[in-house]
């Protein structure tokens, strides 16, 4: 069994130091090598060697030394030595220290006193203290406050011993008479520690005697009387508002260590709207004050524990809380972000669109690397104020469509979908919108922003001139035509489309060139290529977007457009009167289509079109050459009714997330209400019967009733050993985020003395035991509760398994009993979580670990089967419901949660039924870290079979 240890020290196994080599430097004059040898043997006895040969030595040649260094080093050496024999006496060696210990109590040198004095902390042998007591005592008087600090010190952990209070009868009357006196502040800090932990009462008299001068102490005895003050409030709730009143006197102090201790506090003990007030105002100003960007974090993490609790009153505070996007850290401004928009409400609207406008103009000027990335954020911000107050939108759409050719194609495709939602959601900025649009559409540079807007051109481009400028825009951004000559070479085997290719291109392609005398020439493009190969015509200087995009290849774009266009004219022919202009406008927008097959089709591009895009550009031509009401009605009406669906479930799914979130409801039905009108107020401030309501308040809503009741408490409790084994141990397991409490009860089922009872546990996974339990005696049938903690490190599903080891009388031999193992859930980590679509195509693309689940099910319902395994995975399906309905045979999803540790698990279900009605397919887990994925997936091939 390993003892406890109170120094930890980095230590090299590559080369022990022999314990010959120590004792001769320990021997000599030489006052570096003595340090060296005492810095060895020490490192030696941390790492388990017992050198008792070196003890004499030392007391012979190390004990009179008057060095300061080797004197710590020596009462290192004493500090960690074995200084008692089997039995727990102190061994009759030890004796020969005692002298030495109480001479360095009275040197003439402080530190020597002090270091002495420190060491007596860590001492828990009684007879060796028993006789240096009055030596400590007179230390307390000593003129040097070092001395005087470690001496109350001492005194304290004297006192806590377990005969301590016999040792030291009158040691708390003793420390306050000190305090009284005390003018050094961190003497002052320990005698009031010492007060607080031995003598609550002392230390509470002292604290309201002084209550009005509370503010003028130190830093670190003002944290000590926090420490008091909670302790104090949560045992005796009724005198809560005196010492609220102290909290707040102490928010004025000049430690931001002090002041955010208080705002803590304030909210832990009170419910109060001052108090709160009090408390978020604190965190604002330490936001504001803070340069470190880890303060920052963890005072916005404050803040959003407030905004769940008192969100009412975190409202006023949203423009303090909006100055820290001056960080240019990003994860604080995203943190800022996300605590802002749930405090958003009619009245502050305008002023946060206002500042979030500034910054997003900020992110234009200044070129800080992560600009684009913060400037997607507030486009994200900006949407959903848009989209939860559509009359803010008319004053962020038009900034935010100067962003459409921003080279940050994140923020561009935020924008396009941002002015999608908003020109279906305000029909008044339909026009200007479109207008805006039209202008600014050659500047985009992204293929998914050019779909997303030309899908927007074709849907709300309405009357005859809107639907002109959108006809011409996609023309001009076009370029001109062909998008490449061919040559004659390339295609002699048919000259008639050899020669209708020519004509075709001499008459697209003329246009005026600059002769060398400055005047003007018509040339022809044909005729300049006729003897070369295919190549690709990159057309004028003021070709567009749309031109450069399709010469890369992108078909997937080709197609959009044609798709935008029979659109456009299918509009155009129910709002121009004039027959010829229609004819002209589908005879150019079939000119377009054809051309942009013919480049899908020649050996001008590295890669052909693929067969989508081109079904649906010969989809497009036929339309227009052969247009059916029924057709018309499809292209120009449903595809739009689709997307007002998709917009009404979204906000169909939030508004039932919000009614959810405000059903639960914690309140019992035979709970007790005080009214507190009938209550006496006689000298309660204001403050007091704030909280004095709040409470009763919180009480009448079931507030203080814990989430957790004793009957899921037994769900949790995992039986160890079998009923017939000598011993029976249980465990209570509590997971709480990185950590993980084994609660053991073990209970002795003989008629013996069980001896020397050890639990022993062991590890598997990314679990590491912080501490060892410690032997124990039990008597016949009696039980003892055992508490061992573990530390997780990573979602994984772990394994603790170990034995429970004794002795007893008549057996010589240590009895083992195995215990059974302990499996710790992945699922107590994660969480459901929602991210929106692009994020989650992102990480599928950028996470490399993956784990294939084949589906093997009983189960024969997609629908069924996928609920299941939600439950199971405790995920959150981020696939719309309207997108799972119907009866197709078919199924896929994708689901989506987070790990306490902040890890991503992704997951992808698709599957299919069978003719025989069994289900097939694969669930796919994709996540960063090996763990996750490997968990998640024995999670779901154990549960998923489903059935009874």
């Amino acid at each position: 069994m390993e003892k406890s240890c109170s120094l930890l020290i980095h230590f090299d196994k590559g080369t022990p130091a022999l314990a010959n080599e120590i004792k001769e430097a320990l021997e000599g004059s030489d006052v570096p090598a003595k340090v060296d040898a005492m810095k060895k043997a020490v490192m030696l006895l941390l790492n388990g060697e017992t050198l008792p040969q070196l003890f004499i030595t030392i007391i012979r040649y190390v004990l009179p030394s008057e060095d300061h260094t080797i004197q710590k080093l020596l009462l290192l050496y004493l500090e960690i030595i074995e200084k008692t024999d089997s039995k727990g006496r102190v061994l009759p060696e030890m004796i020969l220290i005692c002298q030495n210990l109480r001479n360095n109590l009275q040197h003439p040198n402080e530190y020597i006193r002090g270091v002495t004095l420190r060491f007596l902390c860590r001492l828990n042998e009684v007879d060796i203290i028993e006789p240096l007591i009055p030596s400590i005592m007179s230390n307390l008087e000593h003129r040097h406050p070092y001395v005087r600090r470690n001496a109350i010190l001492a005194v304290m952990a004297v006192y806590k011993l377990p005969q301590g209070e016999q040792l030291l009868a009158d040691a708390p009357e003793k420390i306050e008479n000190v305090l009284t006196t005390e003018q050094d502040p961190s003497a002052k800090r320990n005698a009031f520690l010492m007060l607080f932990q031995c003598a609550q009462e002392r230390a509470i008299n002292y604290l309201l005697t002084h209550v009005d001068r509370v503010s003028d102490w130190g830093d670190l005895l003002q944290m000590v009387v926090l420490d008091l003050v909670r302790k104090v409030c949560r045992t005796n709730k009724g005198e809560k508002g005196k010492y609220i009143k102290i909290i707040i006197s102490l928010l004025n102090s000049p430690s931001a260590a002090v002041v955010y201790e208080c705002a803590g506090t304030l909210v832990s003990l009170s419910s109060a709207p001052t108090a709160i007030r009090a408390a978020a105002n604190t965190y604002c100003q330490l936001l504001q004050s803070q340069s470190d960007n880890n303060v920052k974090l963890i005072v916005l993490d404050r803040l959003n524990e407030l905004k769940s609790s008192h969100r009412e009153i975190m409202v006023d505070m949203i423009m303090d809380v909006l100055r820290a996007l001056s960080s240019p850290n990003l994860d604080i401004r995203r943190k800022t972000l996300d605590i802002v928009l749930e405090l958003i409400t009619p009245r502050n609207i305008n002023e946060v669109v206002l500042t979030l406008k500034k910054e997003v103009m900020k992110t234009q000027s200044g070129e800080l690397e992560k600009n684009g990335e913060y400037r997607q954020m507030l486009i994200q911000a900006i949407h959903s104020c848009a989209v939860k107050f559509p009359e803010v939108a008319s004053t962020v759409v038009h900034l935010l469509m100067d962003f459409l050719g921003d080279n940050n194609v994140a923020s561009a495709i935020d924008v396009v979908v941002f002015v999608r939602e908003i020109i279906e959601t305000n029909p008044k900025l339909r026009v200007s919108i479109v207008t805006r649009l039209l202008d600014t559409f050659y500047q985009i540079r992204a293929a998914r922003v050019c779909s997303c807007a030309l899908w927007i051109i074709g849907e709300y481009c309405i009357s005859l001139s809107e639907v002109e400028s959108g006809i011409a825009t996609i023309k001009q951004c076009l370029g001109d035509l062909p998008f490449y000559s061919a040559s004659e070479e390339g295609e002699a085997n048919d000259s008639s489309k050899k020669s209708q290719q020519r004509n075709a291109t001499t008459v697209s392609s003329r246009r005026p060139a600059v002769l060398a005398d400055g005047t003007y020439a018509t040339q022809s493009a044909a005729s300049e290529t006729a003897f070369s190969p295919p190549t690709v015509v990159q057309g004028s200087l003021t070709a567009g977007n749309l031109r450069s995009l399709l010469l890369t290849g992108d078909f997937f774009l080709g197609a959009v457009v044609a798709c935008t266009l029979t659109k456009l004219i299918l509009r155009l022919e129910e709002v121009q009167p004039s027959k010829v202009e229609v004819n002209k406008a589908t005879t150019n927008a079939l000119l377009i289509i054809v051309s942009m097959i013919q480049l899908g089709q020649s050996s001008a591009l590295p890669h052909p079109i693929d067969n989508d895009s081109y079904d649906r550009m010969v989809l497009c031509v036929r339309l227009l050459c052969n247009t059916g009401n029924e057709v018309r009605k499809i292209w120009l009406n449903s595809c739009h009714e689709s997307f007002v669906k998709m917009l009404s479930d979204k906000q169909m799914r939030e508004t039932e997330e919000i009614k959810a979130k405000a059903q639960i409801s914690h309140s019992q039905p035979d709970d007790l209400i005080d009214f507190y009108h009938l209550k006496s107020r006689r000298g309660m401030s204001q403050l007091e019967l704030e909280d004095a309501v709040q409470d009763d308040l919180k009480r009448a809503t079931g507030e203080f009733v814990k989430d957790e009741t004793d009957a899921n408490k037994l769900n949790r409790v995992l039986q160890l050993t079998g009923f017939s084994d000598p011993v029976y141990a249980e465990a209570y397991v509590t997971v709480h985020h990185y950590d993980i409490v084994l609660d053991v009860t073990v209970i002795n089922r003989t008629k013996e003395t069980l001896q020397n009872l050890c639990l022993e546990l062991a590890t598997m996974g990314d679990l590491k035991l912080v501490e060892r339990p410690q032997n124990y005696t039990l008597a016949p049938e009696s039980s003892k509760q055992i508490k061992a903690n573990i530390k997780v490190s990573s979602t994984e599903t772990g394994v603790i398994f170990g034995n429970i080891v004794y002795e007893t009388s008549n057996v010589f031999d240590r009895m083992v009993v195995v215990l059974n193992d302990i499996h710790i859930d992945i699922m107590d980590y994660i969480s459901p979580a929602v991210c929106s679509d692009a994020a989650f195509r992102t990480m599928w693309a950028e996470f490399e670990w993956e784990n294939k689940v084949a589906v093997n099910t009983v189960i024969q319902d997609e629908k069924d089967f996928l609920d299941h395994i939600i439950k199971s995975t405790n995920m959150k399906c981020l696939t719309a419901l309207s997108a799972l309905e119907g009866e197709c045979g078919f199924l896929a999803a994708n689901l989506y949660a987070k790990s306490v540790f902040g890890e991503d698990a992704l997951v992808n279900v698709s599957i299919e039924k069978q003719a025989d009605s069994k289900l097939s397919g694969y669930i796919r887990i994709r996540s960063k870290t090996q763990g996750i994925a490997l968990s998640l997936g024995d999670k779901i091939t154990l549960k998923q079979k489903g059935g009874s």
